[in-house]
């Protein structure tokens, strides 16, 4: 005989189990066994908290990826700063967007995934503004040559009529 009883349903569907203990069954078949109902609050509920916690424990497991993308935009950034002849127009700029992109990589390396997004994005900036300045230095020195020429084709044309 083993130590668990199995339930006995009486015709108005009752169970009567060891101790003279009754139960209420939701339905009046005998070869179910005893559960208790629901409360319909619960049963309303029910899909929704598994819902919800099934995201949670999701939203717990899931990891972002690591930041392959921010470091592959910084290292092309500062590329084309350097390629905007920056060590010559802006080098602060370019020498801290690749301060950034070394930090940035080496933070990949131990597995810090935030910091390293976050220093590759410093990177981009620092080497996009660089990039900036370069040009805008160049444009600035193309535009003081012409001003020049200008100039000297105003002389000439001056000079030429008397």
């Amino acid at each position: 005989m083993s130590m668990r009883s199995h339930p006995v349903v009486d015709a108005a569907g009752r169970c009567k189990q060891a101790g003279g203990l009754t139960t209420m069954f939701t339905a009046r078949l005998p070869f179910r066994t005893a559960l208790p109902r629901m409360s319909a609050s619960f049963a309303q509920i029910r899909l929704p908290l598994l819902a919800a916690v099934l995201a949670s424990v999701l939203a717990g497991c899931a990891s972002t990826p690591p930041p392959t993308g921010e470091l592959s935009a910084a290292q092309q950034a500062v590329m084309r700063a350097d390629d905007a002849d920056a060590d010559q127009y802006a080098p602060q700029d370019l020498n801290a967007a690749r301060s950034a992109l070394s930090a940035a990589q080496g933070a990949l390396s131990q597995r810090k995934d935030e910091d390293a997004r976050r220093l590759a994005l410093r990177a981009t900036a620092e080497a996009d503004l660089a990039f900036a300045r370069s040009k805008e230095a160049i444009t600035n020195a193309e535009l003081n040559q012409r001003r020049a020429e200008v100039a000297e084709l105003r002389r000439r044309l001056q000079g030429g009529g008397q």
